[in-house]
C-alpha cells in the first residue's frame, strides 16, 4: 500500500493505556476461556520467496483464455490504462463510507459524477451511489414498486436467470408472489403479459437487450404495464445504452443493471456494482444513498449526502433494504471508463461489439449452423444445436485457446465485444466447421 502504514505497537499501547487495559486481551475479558483457541495448527513460516513461489504455482492451474465468446452477464471489454492508474492509488483504496463530509469531499464528488453519468447514459432523472451487483439492484427495485395496493412482481422469462433467481429469494424473505412471465420465440410474450396484469401488479422487470440477446420491443411493453397501473423496472446493458433508446425512451420508472462492463475486469465474477437509476417521482424509493452538490457559506461548491435510506442511521426496523455499503470504489471506476470514453468512444465500442457479433453470427451460419431466433440482437446471440455438438464445439475451442459461448437450454449463447478481432472470429467458424463435419 506503499505509504499506508498501521498503527504501531508504541501506539497501539498507548491506546490500550488510555482505556485502561494492559492488553488486547483484556479486552475479551468477558468471553468464556472455553471460547478462546489456544494454539492453531498452522504450518510453520515461509520466507517472501517463498510465498511468492506458492502462490505463482496456485496461479498457474487458472486458464486463462486469451479469446473470450462467452458473456450472458459478464463480459471482457477494453479498459483504457487510466482508469485503474487512477483507481490503484492508494489514498483511493482505503477510501470508506463518506459520512463527513467536511473531510470527504473527494469520494463524495466522484460520487456525484458518476451518479451524473449513469442519468445521461440511462436518461432518468436521478440516480443512487450503486449497490452490490446487477441482480440486487434488479432485486432491489421489486422494493421500489410495491405498496400495500399493488404486491405482486412480474419478470420476464427472457431476463437472465440468476437475476431471477435472486429476485425470487428477496421475494421470499419479503412475503411477495413473484410471477415470471413466458418468452415466445425468444422473446418476452406480451400478450401473456396483458393477460397477467391485475389490479395488485405493482411492477414488471424487463430485461434489454435480454439474455439471449436479442431487442425486446421494449416502448410497446412499457405502454402494456402502465395502462395496467403497474411501475416499468428495465435492466438494461449500459454498453448498449450507448446506442439503443435510453430506458427513459421506453417510459421506464426504474432503470437498474449491472455496471462491469464500464471498466471492471471479469475477475472471476466481481466484485461488480450494480447501477439503480429512476424517475424524480421514485427517487425517495432508491435505497443506499444520493449525494448531491450544494455550496458553503463562502459560495464554494461543495458535496454532500443529500438522501440516504433509513436503513443507513436511524429508524431500522422501518427500513425497506438491507443495502449498506454502495460499491464505491467499482462505482468510481465506472465512472472514470465513463469520463475516459466520453460518449463517442462508448458509442464506437457498442458499435464494434454489436458490429463484430453480427459477424460472427453470419460466419457460423455458414460453418453450419443456425439462429435459435429470429430479430434484431445486440452482442449476444443464440446458435441452435443439441448438447451433444455444443460440448464437442466448446471443448474443440478450448483446445486453440478459445473460450467458446455458453451451452443453454437448446442452443449455444454467444457474445462478441470489440477486443475480438476479426481472425479470432474467422478461426472460431472455421473449428465449428470442422467440428460439424464429423
Amino acid at each position: 500500500m506503499g505509504t499506508y502504514v498501521p498503527n504501531s505497537e508504541r501506539v497501539q499501547q498507548e491506546m490500550l493505556d488510555v482505556i485502561g487495559v494492559k492488553n488486547v486481551r483484556d479486552l475479551y475479558c468477558n468471553v468464556p476461556k472455553k471460547m478462546f483457541v489456544k494454539e492453531l495448527n498452522l504450518p510453520s513460516e515461509k520466507s517472501e520467496l517463498e510465498v511468492r513461489a506458492a502462490v505463482i504455482e496456485i496461479a498457474e492451474k487458472n486458464r486463462v483464455f486469451k479469446t473470450c465468446l462467452r458473456g450472458a452477464g459478464a463480459y471482457r471489454h477494453f479498459i483504457p490504462a487510466v482508469v485503474k492508474s487512477i483507481t490503484s492509488r492508494e489514498e483511493l483504496v482505503t477510501a470508506y463510507t463518506p459520512y463527513q463530509a467536511e473531510i470527504s469531499q473527494g469520494i463524495l464528488q466522484s460520487i456525484f459524477e458518476y451518479q451524473t453519468e449513469m442519468c445521461e447514459l440511462t436518461g432518468m432523472d436521478v440516480s443512487n451511489a450503486s449497490v452490490y451487483d446487477g441482480a440486487t439492484a434488479a432485486a432491489e427495485s421489486i422494493t421500489m414498486c410495491r405498496d400495500r395496493k399493488r404486491t405482486k412482481a412480474y419478470v420476464s422469462a427472457t431476463a437472465n436467470p440468476q437475476v431471477i433467481e435472486t429476485m425470487q429469494t428477496y421475494c421470499f424473505g419479503s412475503g411477495v408472489e413473484l410471477t415470471v412471465i413466458p418468452a415466445k420465440n425468444g422473446k418476452t410474450d406480451e400478450k401473456a403479459l396483458k393477460a397477467a396484469l391485475g389490479e395488485d401488479a405493482a411492477c414488471f422487470y424487463l430485461q434489454q437487450p435480454n439474455y439471449f440477446g436479442l431487442m425486446e420491443d421494449a416502448a410497446a411493453i412499457g405502454e402494456i404495464v402502465h395502462a395496467a397501473g403497474a411501475k416499468y423496472v428495465m435492466g438494461v446493458n449500459p454498453i448498449a445504452c450507448a446506442l439503443m433508446k435510453t430506458p427513459a425512451e421506453c417510459g421506464a420508472d426504474v432503470a437498474v443493471g449491472e455496471g462491469q462492463p464500464l471498466g471492471l475486469d471479469v475477475a472471476f465474477g466481481g466484485p461488480y456494482l450494480g447501477f439503480m437509476t429512476a424517475t424524480h417521482d421514485m427517487m425517495r424509493h432508491l435505497p443506499g444513498r444520493i449525494v448531491g452538490e450544494t455550496h458553503d457559506v463562502d459560495g464554494k461548491v461543495g458535496y454532500v449526502l443529500t438522501l440516504t435510506a433509513r436503513e443507513q442511521h436511524i429508524r431500522r426496523e422501518k427500513a425497506t433494504s438491507n443495502i449498506c455499503s454502495n460499491e464505491q470504489l467499482c462505482a468510481f471506476t465506472a465512472g472514470l471508463y465513463m469520463a475516459a470514453m466520453g460518449a463517442s468512444g462508448m458509442r464506437q465500442a457498442a458499435t464494434l461489439s454489436m458490429s463484430k457479433a453480427h459477424y460472427l453470427a453470419k460466419a457460423l451460419q455458414k460453418a453450419g449452423l443456425s439462429l435459435a431466433y429470429k430479430g434484431e440482437f445486440f452482442h449476444e446471440f443464440v446458435t441452435a444445436c443439441d448438447e451433444k455438438t455444443a460440448k464437442s464445439i466448446e471443448k474443440a475451442l478450448e483446445k486453440v485457446g478459445i473460450l467458446g459461448g455458453l451451452s443453454v437450454d437448446g442452443g449455444i449463447l454467444w457474445c462478441a465485444t470489440e477486443v475480438v478481432t476479426k481472425a479470432e472470429l474467422d478461426k472460431t467458424a472455421e473449428i465449428v466447421k470442422e467440428v460439424l463435419s464429423k
